[in-house]
């Protein structure tokens, strides 16, 4: 455990390593990114709908020191959400639908799920101090960015290659700490650029550790938040006449991160990862191609507030993937974009025994065994600017699914686990073979009537299969079965090899406005989502203990039924001051409003964010910059009484941040939830490091006042 003062010690120390740090370095010149850019209007549909947004490098500077969870960072954009996990491993939410949902690719490259809680969510690999730009594009995205999901695209980019200009070298880097002292968090980053005209290697480095937070007010310590991890990456680039080559090699190990709201925790996560890409421009058109390979061995058991008792578990996943896309201009008015990919996920999770314990012996528990889920897709897309005011982009694309996983087995044939028994012999009696054809579909039209006006109009079917956990978990023991889900609620799931895809329709439209000189603006974005299908859980039994004594869980099963998503986000900005050089004052603001139902069962569906309301006060005089925030959150009274989610209270939140940039050097100061509020988590489940200590169940608090320090600088 780390105690305030080493804690504090630390950082100064990484503090003090990185301000005398100066070089000289050549002038650089930057690849330019693939922007997303909601602003431009009509010109940029694909690139950038007006549903779209993105957090840029400046966007993430400001909060990087607060968090080191990246999904965290997306709650500011309208429409975001997250559903808590560990203290770095939240999962996002888009418009009500959950990380299972959504297309997470960070730089280009997709991240499996490697966990039956979900633990090591795609963004948990990346580091908010060292991510360049994330995109978000809610359920109308184009089908040329990617298949297999129905909620949306997030996609995270690192910085891109830089490269010397003459025939000199260049050298630059950049380096950051920061220390939170509630929880008495601390880490810092590093990168660093060696090139010179052809060649460039980057090197980034980061490392994060927190303890237990405190929740606001009387809420107290929240048991099982403590976490710590290490991400390591060198990127190569090759900048030739025929294109851009990269390559990009990695290692992730997290030794621990508790998850309040988990049976659970994390007690060792590797993984490695190999990623390749070619980018080209040529007279026909341009091509890019990447490929990539991840291999991640992770482990659970109890940390330190969920003991005594050892339950390990196992989980193995290696996954390769690659994609082809080729943009062909046809005419000055037509742009064909076709492409196609291959993913392949491949998933071994056992439980070993437990020596002494009867029930968790004397076998290996086969959760799922050698799985493999394969994905070949294809699209063909058409961009059409009708004129300076119209565009269009119209695609289909389809992708193949197949899946299967081999025989499994109990911990034993015992009475004690008969349930588990049965559940096993029935499995490995059936097929366990699966394919399925999806078919996706979508249409945007983008028109700008007048300056300062942009207004969008689309249209998607999207189609996304079960994951593994979905279709081959089988265990129905009471624990076995809260092994399984990524929900946060203790309940047990069961998996259901007869579960269909995915199939939800969406229409939604955006207008914007914008004021002359960039005085003001609005966006407005509508929409309705019609899920067939959709992957929900219905009731199978009450859990009870060894005893046959009552508990607060019970036990689901995977099933399909009929789900519909509504809402409407709204953003804008008034400039209350203008001066030079970007000094000024704004005001902003946003609302996020979604209403998730299920069909089926007439109720409500399961982790949907209650009205979220958000102003704040942004300032910039030279090298100061300074803001005022403000959320609000409605009473949380829409709940999935089948799961017994937890109601949670309105609350309202003030977050106060300061920095000076010197250019080199930059120096922050931040003060969230300024007056220590206490309040649950709407997303946050059950606090199960709670229920375990003391055996009361209430929601997982969130986080009371902590001042956070930080510095960067870079060279």
């Amino acid at each position: 455990m780390t105690t305030p003062i080493s804690a504090f010690r630390a950082f100064l120390a990484l503090s003090s390593s990185i301000l005398p740090v100066t070089a000289h370095a050549q002038d650089a010149t930057q690849l330019p990114p693939v922007e997303v850019d909601s602003d431009k209007g009509a010109d940029a549909i694909v690139t950038a709908p007006v549903t779209g947004r993105e957090l840029t490098r400046d966007d993430l500077r400001r909060r990087q020191n607060s968090t080191s969870d990246t999904a965290d960072l997306l709650r500011q954009l309208p429409g975001v959400s997250a559903n808590a996990g560990g203290g770095f491993s939240s999962m996002p939410a888009i418009r009500g639908l959950s990380e299972q949902r959504l297309n997470i690719t960070v730089d280009g490259h997709p991240i499996d799920m490697a966990c039956p809680n979900d633990m090591n969510s795609p963004l948990s690999y990346t580091n908010p101090q060292l991510i360049q730009s994330i995109k978000v594009v809610p359920g109308v995205a184009p089908v040329s960015m990617g298949g297999d999901n129905i909620g949306g695209v997030i996609a995270v980019e690192s910085a891109a290659p830089r490269f010397a200009i003459g025939p000199g070298g260049l050298a630059t880097g950049e380096a950051s700490a920061f220390y939170r002292t509630n929880g008495n968090g601390f880490g810092g980053s590093a990168q660093l650029t060696l090139a010179n005209e052809r060649l460039s290697a980057t090197y980034t480095g980061s490392y994060t550790q927190a303890d237990q937070y405190q929740g606001g007010s009387n809420r107290g310590l929240v048991r099982s938040s403590e976490y710590a991890k290490t991400d390591h990456a060198l990127a190569l680039a090759l900048q030739s006449q025929v294109g851009l080559f990269r390559l990009k090699g990695g290692y992730h190990f997290s030794p621990y991160e508790g998850f309040p709201n988990q049976a659970m925790d994390m007690v060792s996560n590797k993984s490695w990862f190999l990623n390749a890409g070619y980018d080209g421009e040529f007279d026909w058109g341009s091509v890019k191609f990447t490929a990539d390979y991840r291999d991640t061995d992770h482990e659970m058991n109890f940390l330190e507030d969920k003991l005594p008792g050892s339950m390990p578990m196992v989980t193995e996943v290696h996954t390769f993937s690659t994609a082809l896309k080729l943009d062909l201009p046809v005419s000055p008015r037509d742009t064909l974009r076709v492409g196609g990919e291959y993913h392949h996920q491949w998933l071994n999770d056992y439980w070993p025994p437990v020596t002494g314990n009867m029930m968790m012996g004397p076998n290996t528990f086969v959760n799922i065994n050698a799985a493999h889920r394969n994905r070949l897709g294809a699209f063909a897309e058409w961009e059409a600017h009708w004129s300076d005011r119209l565009s269009s982009v119209v695609g289909v694309r389809l992708d193949r699914v197949s899946m299967n996983a081999g025989i499994v087995q109990p911990y034993s044939t015992s009475m004690m686990n008969m349930d588990d028994a049965m559940a096993a012999a029935a499995f490995n009696a059936a097929s366990h073979a699966r394919r399925d054809n999806n078919w996706n579909a979508s249409a945007l039209v983008s028109y700008a009537p007048a300056d300062g006006v942009a207004i969008e109009l689309g249209y998607a079917h999207k189609t996304r299969s079960p994951n593994l956990y979905e279709r081959f978990s089988w265990g129905r023991g009471a624990m076995s079965s809260r092994m399984i889900g990524w929900y946060g609620d203790g309940n047990g799931y069961v998996g259901n090899l007869n579960l269909k895809p995915e199939r939800a329709d969406t229409v939604s439209a955006a207008a914007e406005f914008k004021g002359a000189d960039d005085a003001w603006s609005l966006r407005i974005a509508p929409y309705y989502t019609h899920v067939n299908d959709y992957i929900d859980a219905t009731f199978v039994r009450n859990l009870t203990t060894m005893m046959g004594m009552p508990t607060p869980w019970v036990q689901l099963q995977f099933a399909n039924q009929k789900a519909e998503f509504y809402g409407v986000d709204l953003s804008g900005r008034v400039a209350l001051g203008r001066g030079e050089n970007a000094n000024g004052t704004d005001l902003t603001g946003s609302l996020t409003y979604v209403h998730g139902q299920n069909l089926s069962g007439g109720r409500a569906l399961y982790h949907q964010m209650p009205l979220d309301v958000k102003l704040g006060i942004q300032h910039r005089q030279g090298k100061l910059e300074a803001s005022l925030e403000a959320e609000w959150v409605a009473e949380k009274t829409r709940v999935d009484l089948t799961r017994n989610e937890p109601r949670t209270n309105d609350y309202a939140l003030v977050n106060l941040r300061f920095a000076y940039d010197l250019g080199i050097v930059r120096v922050s100061v931040d003060a969230e939830n300024l007056f220590d509020t206490g309040y649950d988590l709407p997303l946050g489940g059950i606090s199960l490091g709670d229920y375990k200590a003391n055996g009361v169940r209430r929601a997982v608090p969130g986080r009371g006042r902590s001042v956070n320090f930080g510095i960067s600088a870079s060279f």
